[in-house]
């Protein structure tokens, strides 16, 4: 038997209560992509964990990303729909799929809709829509956002019947396996997660640990809420203007795991990860700079795609000592901009105003906002 929640969902829209959750986006860094179930498992190997150490200093040859947590996302509210139908609709892409449970053909434009077919949920359309009117992902991690999200409001809606970590393997698995995007586990992890957090990958679950898997993490707050301004006042957003295909530029990545020289510059990453990682628990801002600037190299010599469209923004915050870093991998077009002086990013901010987009945010600690599940 489905789970039927056409009667309540009626109910819930009268009362104008209906369940909905907001899934936030994700600022990347150093680490990112090494989420990759390819570079997870290439780079893993059986560690002497030691949880009780903040600098984890034990982790440091391990593949790791740092997620911060930002007040852009997706909207996701469930609404009432004849008994024997489901669906899903984007208010952004003016897009919708609709079927019948146990009728949905695993299509790449069924991928959603898929997922509440999972939940065997029935007679509810899940309607998506992104906080900031023609965001779209930006290389924030929206889809990533959008497949968790529903993950977790059918999760909610079907009585909880999955745990934390096994919604990250599922929003993971059908994104990827659907032909979305090449993905990982880090986007999914920060709308379970959020906060400014570092993510230890354990890509077959936590030795000696029961009940863990893909998808699991060790985690460190690396920043508590209280300093977000701190962090806030060195970085920011701007678009470049010219969006493309991230996939490319992640093929090229995956590829080179495959060839020696590209395998030992992904190596690298380890390292400059963690002092990433280490540079923003400690507000060691001038290291957080070197490690991005590190990162950033290593990823242009494994594919000088990745810097399309994004070379002006690097050249003018060279120009301010500061860096730049397109998100993910490039193809949303968002560049984030660091430096280790506010003021030398006020004045980058001024120089880019008129020539590029920014995208104005807010570090969040949470990764998502669940309201209205309880009816």
């Amino acid at each position: 038997m489905s789970i039927q929640l056409h009667d309540s969902l009626k109910k819930a829209e009268k009362e104008n209560a209906l369940p909905e959750v907001i899934a936030y986006h994700r600022i990347d860094g150093p680490g990112s992509s090494l989420d990759l179930s390819e570079f997870q498992q290439a780079f893993w190997k059986l560690p002497n964990i030691r949880e009780d150490d903040q600098a984890g200093k034990w982790t440091c040859d391990l593949p790791r990303t740092v997620g911060i947590t930002i007040d852009t996302g997706t909207r996701i509210q469930a609404q009432p729909l004849d008994p024997d139908l489901i669906a899903v609709k984007s208010v952004e892409y003016g897009t919708g799929v609709i079927a019948s449970p146990g009728e949905v053909i695993p299509v790449k434009e069924n991928w959603l809709l898929k997922i509440l077919e999972i939940f065997n949920l029935s007679g509810v359309m899940f309607v998506l829509e992104n906080l900031r009117e023609g965001l779209h992902s930006s290389g924030l991690g929206g889809s990533s956002a959008a497949a968790t999200g529903v993950c977790i409001l059918a999760n909610e809606l079907a009585g909880r019947p999955f745990s934390k970590i096994q919604l990250i393997s599922l929003a993971s698995r059908i994104e990827q396996n659907f032909g979305i995007s090449i993905t990982g586990t880090q986007e999914q992890s920060n709308v379970v997660f959020g906060g400014v957090t570092d993510y230890v990958w354990f890509p077959w679950g936590i030795p000696g640990r029961t009940g863990t898997g893909y998808g699991e993490s060790l985690r460190y707050e690396l920043i508590p809420p209280r300093d977000y301004h701190h962090l806030e006042d060195r970085m920011m957003i701007f678009h470049s203007g010219r969006p493309r295909n991230s996939s490319e530029v992640n093929l090229i990545w995956r590829n080179a795991l495959q060839t020696k020289i590209g395998y030992e510059l992904h190596f690298k990453k380890m390292k400059v990860a963690y002092q990433f990682r280490e540079g923003l628990r400690l507000q060691k801002w001038g290291h957080v700079l070197e490690s991005i600037e590190k990162y950033r190299k290593i990823r242009t010599k494994l594919c000088k795609e990745y810097m399309d469209g994004s070379i002006d923004l690097l050249e003018r915050a060279k120009e301010y000592n500061c860096t730049a870093f397109p998100l993910g991998a490039g193809g949303g077009g968002g560049v984030f901009l660091f430096s280790d002086n506010p003021e030398s990013l006020e004045k980058l901010r001024e120089d880019l105003q008129g020539i590029y987009s920014e995208i104005p945010f807010k570090i969040r600690s949470k990764g998502h906002e669940i309201s209205n599940v309880d009816f």
